[in-house]
């Protein structure tokens, strides 16, 4: 049996602000802090010790499944402090876990730092709202926040089909159904050729992985329901050229038109450690889809939607990199992190230079000092990016 404890691993995860636990042979339990992995100061784990420690968590459907399939994915709650997402897989024929933390608590908008029109498009009847980014951008975070809003604010029925449920909510002023695929529905597209029938307002979708998913959160939008789900692309524009893509040619107008008049919104989101090493930064860009946007789309002109999007300020739209400069600039994030986040790095190092040039020749002595200390620091990062 194993000397490691899983109350103990977990416990340190909530304690020390986590968002990850790695469980894997031969290193100690590692923690993923600000982004940053640190190793806990406990025995190093073995085979047996990650079976042990898998066992001591994992539902005994969720066990054959990782026999039959070599990994299996599931949720479960920690004691009244949080919720964990679990990983577990199979690598040289030995257990490896990641475990993700999911607070109960909800964030705001505010809190997030999103876009205030965000409020207005979850009050809209109907549409296709995305919220994309890579892996452990925090897009379940901000999709459950508006789920929240919804439910603490409208009556409407709230359906959500997740592949694992991370954040549970309750009702309240709307009616909220939360179904998990593997356990309540085999798949996305079977759960959405259900949910129909099911006299739902809002339904959020937990990933459009694939052309049957896509399809059906596209009619169910188009059908006069409010569709929330997440695409891993790092880009507005970037979005909705995927979404076609994925399509056969021969349906690929049919779609632009689709998109074209029921997408409402794209949210991509980057998160970023902060300069002072503590905590953590979401970076958006957002698109609003205006009459003249949907129009690019339905023309297949979406080279043009980072154009738009630069006209469209007044309406809470902003480019990735335009976000990142405001944090570099304020001195929320470091100059290597907007630069490793940036779509257009070279754009951004060009910006920082002049900026840090003209510092230089500034009066002010202490921030003409500190300034070419960042010009010579930064130099190395800009030649090599």
């Amino acid at each position: 049996m194993s000397t490691i404890n899983m109350d103990r691993i977990l416990n340190a995860c909530v304690t020390m602000g986590a968002s990850d636990i790695h469980i894997v042979t031969n290193r100690p339990p590692v923690l993923r802090i600000d982004g940053s992995l640190r190793s806990l100061e406990t025995k190093v784990l073995d085979p047996d010790d990650t079976t042990s420690l898998m066992k001591s968590i994992t539902p005994e459907r969720n066990q054959q499944e990782l026999q039959e399939e070599g990994s299996t994915d599931f949720g479960f709650a920690f004691a009244d402090k949080c919720r964990f997402r679990v990983a577990i897989f199979k690598q040289k024929g030995v257990i490896s876990m990641v475990l993700r933390l999911i607070p109960f608590k909800m964030l705001t908008f505010d809190e997030l730092g999103l876009p205030k029109i965000c409020a207005a498009l979850c009050r809209r009847p109907r549409g296709l709202f995305l919220v994309t980014g890579p892996t452990g951008s925090g897009k379940t975070t901000t999709l459950a926040s508006m789920i929240n809003y919804i439910n603490e604010n409208f009556d409407r029925h709230i359906v959500t089909v997740e592949d694992p449920i991370e954040y549970y909510h309750n009702h309240k002023k709307s009616i909220l159904n939360q179904r998990s695929v593997g356990v309540d529905v085999p798949s996305f597209a079977e759960a959405l050729r259900r949910v129909l029938r099911q006299d739902p307002d809002v339904i959020l979708v937990g990933e459009m992985r694939d052309l049957e998913t896509i399809e059906a959160a596209v009619t169910a939008a188009e059908t006069g329901h409010l569709v929330f789900s997440t695409v891993h692309t790092t880009s507005a524009a970037g979005t909705i050229t995927r979404l076609i893509d994925v399509f056969p040619v021969s349906q690929q107008e049919q779609v632009r038109i689709q998109l074209a008049s029921n997408l409402i919104a794209v949210l991509s989101q980057a998160l970023c450690p902060k300069a002072t090493g503590r905590g953590r930064v979401a970076a958006y860009e957002f698109l609003v889809v205006t009459p003249a946007i949907a129009n690019l789309i339905r023309e297949n002109k979406t080279f043009r939607i980072d154009s738009s999007i630069q006209t469209g300020k007044k309406l809470g739209m902003q480019l990735l990199d335009e976000h990142l400069w405001n944090l570099y600039d304020d001195g929320t994030i470091a100059y290597e992190e907007m630069i490793d986040k940036a779509r257009s790095p070279g754009a951004l190092q060009d910006k920082a230079r002049e900026k840090i040039e003209a510092l230089t020749g500034g009066k002010n002595k202490r921030k003409r000092k500190a300034a070419a200390a960042d010009l010579e620091k930064h130099t190395d990062v800009i030649r090599t990016s």
